[in-house]
């Protein structure tokens, strides 16, 4: 499931430095209930069900002039945001001690909030990077500098994030054959466009994107202080054009099948020849590890062999302009603004950047972020509302497991390992059962560069020392305060953060359909991801194993397949349909979590009857709820990269999967001839 990608966080406010940082305002709660006036009444909702519960939002909201997109889930990370800052204003009054962890997210957040101190040092945080670049002189120089970039910044198992900037990305997780042991992941990457069909489509509107890209790239170098920037600019975005013809698409992947290469040590001087594998792995502290997950093998042996053909002064500006790059929010306003210009405007539409505190927010939760949710949880998730989403949990599961004993299709051997599968499921609400230790990361006061540093290598090496450890199973991969939800499908787990348990999500204020509508969705949604065509092929304990019977896989495949094709005929802009296959996973959770959370809806009724409430019925009041809680608007360059690049389908197309439940027929008289109607033989129904 994803509302928004924003990772949401603040840090303490120290004395010294308050007068320097922002005072962020607290709005109210986001008001409970349908929002009547949002509402398009005029809109048949068999004919666009999205827009007969959000079409009057749709024509009055403005998308914010720093966002590529808005809408609910924007609404709720900002308030998180403004929470959390609230939170942080306060506590500067507690004047923490010296290396405590209050006092370690205040030197962090006033550090990357103070642009003039950041100005006063100009590119000099940076010359120690350029410098180690310009020495490179040999092969095997070169893999010893890209084996210092490696980094934990992509997650295979979720397949939500396969991109990295670096070369090659690490992920340190169960491996998929033996779930008893850490396994080391390495996943293609280098771009600095969002996918390779950036690099690869002939068609003039991505030729105008790479076009600005190339202007982009120069203007870095420059910022660099590199002669000549525009030849080398060339030779960069040739050595990417060169690198994206190596790399796997979006849909391959996101193919856990494909996925699952064990290569040992000695593997990659045959399987990959060109880069110095040793050199690069002494060099990225991976001495030990006999042997790795290779998640896209002909990519590393692509890659591999451009390292030791390409001209090695090339390799040295691609390394100079992502080194400026990646470290564009803590270096001077000059390469913060031409960093917008292009990842902003240009691949995202927007017209002016974030207010700094916002950065500031993600920049510290990025290096802090479980301090901080420890304070969120402490003053905005009460044990109450814990308790009450536990208890929706308990429902949902109780639901899905009774609509597996159900299945008609499904035979016993196969159910009583999908229930076993179901049984063991651990679901983490609201925060980890235990925090992370930061105390062997050092946050400098007044060094936003260096602490940017360090906490990205801390990072690094806490995922480093994961191998050889026992598995933990309690371990978490979003913050609290984030405004989304996770499935694990390797650990069998699932984390629903605080933030999303909050209103319009979840809200104590209002009849409890409408939350079974909206978070009630998104519980079941990530119960399916377990089930849906990636998670489906992990056992209980977390294993790659085949459970099902032939027969039984047969019949899945086939509504995944009639599934695929509804989303295939979906055509957001003009020529540009979405790809049903590659957001296969999102959609079968959408369609399994909606169904099982309308069970539980029914049956947390005791077959009594819902009242109605503001006009409508309460099977009305659970489908707009769902409607309205994907509530978004997107400026086309956003919404054409994430057709292009994400597994989920956009917000305006999630609701359309109510046209495979039966109950949404009759609560909105949905007839054949309407753009949404499905016969019922066409309806998929797979969990």
């Amino acid at each position: 499931m994803r509302r928004v990608r924003s990772p949401l966080a603040l840090c303490l406010i120290l004395p010294a430095l308050a007068a320097a940082a922002p005072r962020v305002g607290l709005p109210a709660p986001l008001s409970a209930g349908l929002d009547l006036a949002g509402m398009d009444r005029s809109v048949a909702p068999g004919n666009d069900f999205f827009a007969y519960a959000n079409g009057a939002w749709l024509r009055r909201t403005e998308i914010p002039a720093d966002r590529g997109s808005y809408g609910v889930g924007h609404q709720v990370a900002d308030l998180t945001d403004r929470r959390t800052a609230a939170l942080i204003q306060a506590a500067a009054a507690s004047r923490a001690p010296e290396g405590s962890d209050l006092r370690k997210i205040g030197d962090c957040y006033t550090s990357f909030v103070d642009e003039k101190a950041i100005e006063a040092r100009a590119l000099r945080p940076l010359n120690p990077t350029l410098q180690a670049i310009e020495a490179i002189s040999d092969r095997r120089a070169l893999a010893q500098y890209l084996g210092t970039t490696l980094r934990a910044d992509v997650d295979v198992l979720n397949a939500t994030n396969l991109y990295t900037a670096n070369l090659f990305g690490l992920w340190v997780a169960q491996d998929l054959d033996e779930p008893s042991r850490y396994a080391p992941f390495l996943l293609q990457g280098g771009l600095g466009l969002p996918e390779r069909s950036y690099y690869l489509d002939p068609s003039e509107s991505m030729a105008a994107v790479r076009a600005q890209y190339l202007a982009h790239v120069a203007a870095m170098l420059r910022l660099a202080g590199l002669p000549d920037a525009a030849t080398r600019a060339a030779g960069v975005l040739d050595l990417e054009t060169r690198m994206a013809r190596a790399h796997a698409g979006r849909e391959e992947s996101g193919d856990v099948l494909k996925g699952n290469n064990h290569w040992t040590r000695a593997d990659f001087g045959t399987k990959a020849p060109g880069l110095d594998w040793e050199a690069f792995f002494a060099a990225a502290g991976l001495k030990q590890p006999g042997v790795f997950v290779v998640w896209q093998p002909a990519a590393f042996t692509g890659l591999s062999a451009l390292t030791a053909e390409v001209p090695l002064q090339t390799w040295k500006d691609y390394l100079a302009f992502h080194a400026i790059q990646h470290r564009a929010g803590v270096l001077p306003r000059a390469v913060r603004d031409q960093s917008f210009s292009f990842y902003g405007r240009v691949l995202s539409g927007a017209s002016k950047p974030r207010e700094r505190w916002q950065y500031g927010v993600d920049q510290t939760n990025q290096a802090l972020g479980e301090v901080v949710g420890r304070a969120y949880v402490a003053r905005h998730f009460p044990a109450a509302e814990k308790a009450r989403a536990q208890a929706m949990v308990a429902h949902l599961l109780d639901a899905f497991r009774t609509r597996i004993e159900r299945l008609d299709w499904m035979s016993p051997g196969t159910k009583a390992k999908a229930l076993a599968k179901l049984n063991t499921l651990k679901v983490g609400v609201g925060y980890p059962d235990r925090w992370r230790d930061y105390r062997g990361l050092r946050i400098v006061a007044g060094d936003a560069f260096g602490n940017a540093e360090r906490a990205e290598r801390f990072e690094y090496a806490r995922n480093l020392k994961k191998l050889g450890q026992p598995i933990d199973r309690s371990e978490w991969v979003m913050t609290p305060q984030t405004v989304n939800a996770v499935n694990l499908p390797v650990m069998n787990a699932l984390n629903f953060p605080a933030a999303i348990l909050q209103p319009p999500y979840f809200d104590p204020k209002r009849p409890m359909v409408m939350d079974y509508g909206a978070i009630g969705a998104v519980i079941g949604h990530e119960i399916s991801h377990s089930f849906d065509d990636s998670g489906s092929l992990f056992d209980a304990s977390g294993k790659l194993n085949n459970w099902w019977t032939p027969e039984d896989l047969k019949h899945f495949e086939a509504s995944a397949t009639q599934l695929v094709k509804q989303y295939d005929a979906y055509e957001p802009l003009p020529g540009l349909h979405l790809n049903g296959r590659q957001t296969l996973g999102e959609n079968i959770a959408d369609v399994a979590g909606l169904a099982a959370a309308y069970d539980a809806y029914r049956l947390s009724l005791q077959g009594r009857p819902a009242p109605v409430v503001q006009g409508f019925t309460g099977d009305q009041q659970f489908f707009i709820s769902y409607a309205q809680s994907w509530r978004e608007k997107s400026r086309e360059p956003l919404l054409r990269r994430q057709i292009l690049t994400d597994g989920h389908a956009p917000a305006a197309y999630r609701p359309a999967t109510v046209r495979n439940l039966d109950a949404w027929y009759p609560a909105f008289q949905v007839k054949p001839g309407q753009a949404l109607y499905l016969p019922p033989a066409e309806r998929v129904r797979i969990w």
